[in-house]
């Protein structure tokens, strides 16, 4: 069963046009990264990975084992604006691994099939 949106998708995609626009301020950010997380969790539904954007928020996605105790095996963090770019397709996983912007660990942590995501890209 997939998760309860928090959300509403009308305003997680104004927050990202706000974002991709140049806006900086916290709720807009914020707003940005919990809506592509809950993406995230739609797409890749699941307990197996613990995907971490801190202060916004957090969200465990990808088929596997559930974890249930403790630091999972299989984490992804990173800060807003890297994941934005992530989400959104201004930044690819490989390039932001070879700059030092994601800390990974686990086999399943690896995201590069699911990103960018369809509902971060630009609507016309």
């Amino acid at each position: 069963m997939p998760a309860r949106r928090r959300i509403d998708p009308t305003d997680g995609r104004a927050a990202l046009a706000g974002w991709r626009d140049g806006a900086t301020d916290r709720m807009t950010v914020a707003t940005a990264v919990r809506f592509t997380l809950e993406e995230l969790a739609d797409v890749a539904p699941g307990h197996a990975v613990e995907v971490r954007i801190p202060p916004a928020g957090a969200v465990q996605c990808v088929e596997g084992p559930r974890h249930t105790r403790g630091t999972p095996p299989n984490v992804v963090e990173t800060d807003p604006q890297t994941w934005l770019e992530l989400a959104s397709g201004t930044l690819t996983w490989s390039d932001a691994t070879a700059q030092g912007r994601i800390r990974a660990s686990g086999d399943r942590a690896d995201l590069t099939g699911l990103l960018p995501l369809q509902a971060a890209r630009p609507r016309p």
